[in-house]
């Protein structure tokens, strides 16, 4: 009897999973990676970065919330830093902002960071907030 009560106790508990699909299968309402749903933005090959931004001595870098990507010194990066410099207190504040990039693990001899973006499209800079400054300064 008490055979027969777990059998029917487990044969329940297999019925009664439910059949969930699985999060790899595409639903109707997700755009493909090549479908025709895709904006000109989409398919241009370059990432949407936001993070702080600091140009310095000759090097420039980009912290996101995930990685630290050096920056390539380019006329859109020399560009980026125009706009930056009204926000800058100190030479070394990271000012934040939003870009479009490239982004590259390549070897590089002057830009020694893993991650690299060469930026392409700016699209903003922000005012950086006065909560977020948590530099120490030691003298003045």
């Amino acid at each position: 009897m008490k055979k027969l009560f777990f059998i029917s106790l487990i044969a329940v508990a297999v019925l009664s999973c439910k059949n969930e699909p699985k999060s790899t299968e595409v639903t109707g309402a997700q755009v493909s990676a090549d479908g025709p749903e895709r904006t000109a933005k989409q398919s241009d090959g370059l990432t949407l970065l936001k993070g702080d931004f600091v140009y310095y001595d000759g090097a420039a870098v980009l912290q996101t919330h995930a990685n630290i990507y050096g920056v390539f010194v380019t006329d859109k990066m020399h560009e980026l830093e125009k706009l930056v410099q009204e926000y800058k207190t100190a030479p070394t504040d990271m000012i934040p902002v939003e870009i479009r990039g490239k982004i590259t693990d390549q070897k590089d001899d002057k830009i020694l960071w893993e991650h690299k973006v060469e930026i392409v499209e700016i699209l903003n800079v922000y005012e950086p907030k006065k909560e977020d400054n948590d530099v120490v300064k030691l003298s003045e």
